[in-house]
């Protein structure tokens, strides 16, 4: 019986929705008939819930919905992907990543110690007479840096421009 009056109002909306054992039940039932703050409580969530059940949502009027889509119909649908999407862009950043990948290997190999200890080679020219150090200097990799930065700077422009254009042609 403690453990009812320790959660009563939960007690109560389960008493009003019809859900519990019937001996939980007859045991609010017992509650309600001798404890006023059970009784007042139970008719305050009795209003509650009766309050609740009479008042429905309000659906929006045909006329409204038909406004609202007819004012979403004068906006301009976005075309599929394949319509807007420039093919030669999509090429050219691909290159721009290929040469930097291809750079970066061509500076990764120039770092790599290719004298060895035998002097058996299969290539028709001497390759430690080569000076990688002057090729792949802080300089170099720097230029070539900065000219994949300056192609991706003009690839970029290009678009925005033709997007620009575009734009203009549509309005």
């Amino acid at each position: 019986m403690e453990e009812f009056k320790n959660n009563m109002e939960e007690r109560l909306w389960n008493f009003i929705d019809g859900s519990g054992s019937a001996e939980e039940r007859s045991i609010i039932e017992e509650l309600l008939a001798a404890n006023q703050q059970w009784k007042e409580k139970y008719h305050e969530l009795l209003e509650l819930h009766q309050l609740v059940q009479s008042s429905s949502l309000d659906e929006p009027s045909m006329r409204f919905t038909k406004s609202v889509m007819e004012e979403i119909g004068k906006y301009h649908i976005a075309p599929a992907t394949k319509t807007y999407i420039n093919k030669k862009i999509i090429w050219g950043i691909g290159t721009f990543f290929i040469l930097l990948i291809v750079g970066f290997l061509i500076y990764g190999f120039g770092q790599i110690d290719w004298s060895s200890s035998g002097d058996t080679s299969s290539l028709p020219f001497d390759i430690t007479k080569i000076d990688f150090d002057r090729i792949f200097s802080n300089t170099s990799v720097n230029i070539f840096m900065m000219v994949n930065v300056v192609v991706a700077l003009m690839f970029f422009e290009r678009y925005l421009s033709a997007k620009k254009k575009k734009f203009q042609k549509e309005a």
